[in-house]
């Protein structure tokens, strides 16, 4: 299915809606003279030109997108009483906007990256974003170190490139990456299209239900089309060809009425057992193995439908995980708690305070009922209605029930690290993944591992590198350090 071509709709006009005599000579004092300041449908263009991008996105700058729909399959009402959630055959509208994490917005789709996952649900009780990767855990797991970890992975004040010696030497010094980074390099580090991997809702989010009982939960989005992913060198080849490949694939896809599609699933813990249970669940740098918690099926999700303007829908779209419904909310998860905040003030600073109010952004099914008002590009929706609470002119009032269940605390303030659990480790889940994976998936991510390593300024790097693959597992750091040593010599 193609793009169908527009009808012409009466003359070309200037923002303010005059029509424009001549869109291809500028007004001049003569023929061949100097271009007249009184020629304003020039410089509004260009005006207009000059301002029609938007300060990229700090992290996820590239990214593609595509509406759906998510069906439920399965009655979820004993464990929440979000009302998308409430009835097997349901459908919520959606938007997803997929991404890579490092690069810009000129950057090439298929690069060794991790991708972001963000979901929007247009739910009768307003918008869901769940905002999640493609990978089930993190490279840290405190938002207090999410800054210094990005800088490593964006360009050297100095230099202008990423830096290996960046790179390395914070992955060295934060053990709690090891997980992650081992994901990363191994083969599903380049998938080999945004249809052809899973995602991840990554944080532990709670669900409470009509009684009031509180669950821990996790999301699991399994692709329908199978996972594929790409080599190093097929990754390299593939960027220098086509840098767009991943978005052109997802576009065509759905023009072609192949339509991708996920198997949704979750992972359910009863919140009485995350503080007695072997690691801390709130924990990004782990998972929750599958024979403790099996994931449960419970919908689809299949995306459908092209964007008509990728500026207007895709790089203008806001996600934020502080975006809720009833019956679901936060989690102690320290990562989470920082996007909380994070993810919608840099949307305030990037698109502004009235992002809210581009169509990709505002709530379907239901009318976003606030009192803020003004500030740049407002359009007047709330008219001259009062824009205080409490009043006596009929405005919105206060529902006095939260949208979750509180979460006990106790003791004092202070830069406290995570509740120790009795197998809290660093190590255990990236030896373990690393167990899983063939002699050939070994082999290629050692590769790929000790080709970056291999690059760093100095030995004391490299080895501290090494030696964190060498607590996950002892052969894992035991060929890791012979291949790179071959690289350096």
């Amino acid at each position: 299915m193609t793009q169908e071509a527009h009808v012409t709709q009466g003359p070309l006009t200037t923002e303010a809606g005059a029509p424009v005599a001549d869109n291809q000579n500028s007004e001049t004092a003569g023929v061949g003279g100097p271009v007249l300041v009184q020629d304003q449908a020039l410089l509004e263009k260009l005006a207009h030109f000059n301002r029609e991008r938007i300060p990229e996105r700090i992290v996820h700058a590239r990214g593609a997108g595509a509406y759906g729909t998510f069906t439920l399959t399965r009655d979820v009402s004993q464990w929440t009483r979000a009302k998308f959630l409430s009835e097997v055959g349901k459908q919520t509208e959606t938007f997803l906007r997929f991404s890579t994490v490092a690069g810009n917005l000129g950057s090439a789709d298929a690069v060794r990256d991790p991708r972001g996952f963000a979901l929007k649900f247009y739910t009768e009780e307003g918008n869901y974003d769940l905002v999640g990767n493609n990978t089930p855990v993190f490279f840290i797991k405190d938002a207090i170190k999410f800054p210094d970890f990005i800088h490593t992975q964006k360009r050297d004040p100095y230099t202008g490139s990423q830096e290996a010696d960046n790179v390395w030497d914070f992955w060295g010094l934060s053990p709690e990456s090891t997980h992650q980074v081992t994901w990363l390099f191994g083969d599903r580090g380049i998938p080999a299209s945004l249809r052809h991997m899973n995602g991840y809702g990554s944080h532990t989010y709670q669900w409470n239900n009509e009684a009031g009982e509180v669950f821990w939960v996790k999301y699991h989005f399994k692709t329908d089309q199978g996972i594929k992913n790409l080599t190093s060198e097929e990754a390299a080849k593939l960027a220098g060809e086509d840098p767009d490949s991943h978005q052109r694939d997802l576009r065509e896809s759905i023009e072609r009425g192949e339509f991708p599609s996920w198997t949704v699933q979750v992972q359910i813990m009863p919140a009485a057992e995350a503080a007695t249970y072997r690691f801390n669940p709130f924990d990004l740098t782990k998972v929750w193995p599958h024979e403790d918690y099996p994931p449960v099926e419970i919908g689809k999700l299949e995306l459908n439908r092209n964007p008509e303007n990728i500026f207007a829908e895709v790089e203008q779209s806001i996600f934020s995980p502080a975006h809720f419904v009833p019956g679901i909310g936060p989690s102690p998860d320290k990562m989470l708690q920082g996007r909380l905040f994070a993810y919608g003030d840099a949307h305030r600073y990037r698109v502004g305070i009235n992002a809210d109010h581009l169509p990709v952004n505002r709530p379907h099914a239901t009318e976003a009922r606030t009192n803020s008002r003004d500030g740049f590009l407002y359009d007047g929706r709330h008219k001259g209605a009062k824009n205080y609470e409490p009043n006596s002119f009929g405005g919105p009032v206060q529902t006095d029930r939260p949208l979750w269940v509180s979460t006990p605390v106790s003791g004092g303030t202070g830069n406290h690290g995570a509740p120790v659990h009795s197998e809290d480790d660093d190590f255990v889940q990236a030896g373990n993944l690393y167990r899983l994976f063939s002699e050939e998936e070994k082999v290629r991510l050692i590769e790929n591992l000790a080709g970056f390593i291999a690059k760093v300024s100095r030995d004391d790097i490299a080895e501290r590198a090494i030696d964190n693959f060498r607590h996950a597992d002892g052969d894992f750091g035991k060929r890791l350090a012979v291949a790179v040593q071959a690289l350096r010599g």
